[in-house]
């Protein structure tokens, strides 16, 4: 079975570089969406193993009100089955402290800085976060 990753990016050119990194060096199917109410159905409905979610949306709403990556990764928690769904911040904002603050206040996973600099190793990030859910997966059904 391919993974299925949720790219949430709002710049075309960001989206497209992410989805092309995934696809051909990751193998993984991409669905990519910056509309937050299409976003939380998305997850609420379909198999999505992994997320990569932009921090800086600038014009991403959930029911009329405006979120950005952080807003969004919470609500994306409180979905049924969203708090086990690996979460990796995408980010210009790389100041010191930026990334416990960023993790903290959304609760998502992982964070990469932009632009991407290793575009393997983003693949490699993907993947151990889709294996360790799988991997606690089996330890709850004892296998």
């Amino acid at each position: 079975m391919t993974e299925t990753v949720l790219v949430v990016e709002d710049d075309p050119a960001n989206a497209l570089l992410v989805e092309t990194i995934l696809t051909k060096i990751g193998g993984f199917d991409v669905v990519r969406s910056d509309n937050g109410d299409e976003i939380l159905t998305i997850v609420s409905s379909r198999p999505i193993h992994a997320t990569l979610m932009d921090v800086s949306l600038k014009n991403t709403r959930v029911g009329g009100e405006k979120v950005d990556g952080v807003e969004l990764t919470r609500r994306i928690r409180r979905l049924p089955g969203g708090s086990g769904l690996p979460v990796i911040l995408l980010t210009a904002h790389a100041m010191t402290g930026d990334r416990e603050r960023l993790l903290f206040a959304s609760g998502a996973n992982d964070y990469v800085s932009k632009p991407i600099a290793d575009q393997h190793e983003l693949v490699n990030l993907v993947r151990r976060h889709i294996q360790t859910v799988r991997d606690l997966e089996d330890v709850g059904e004892g296998t």
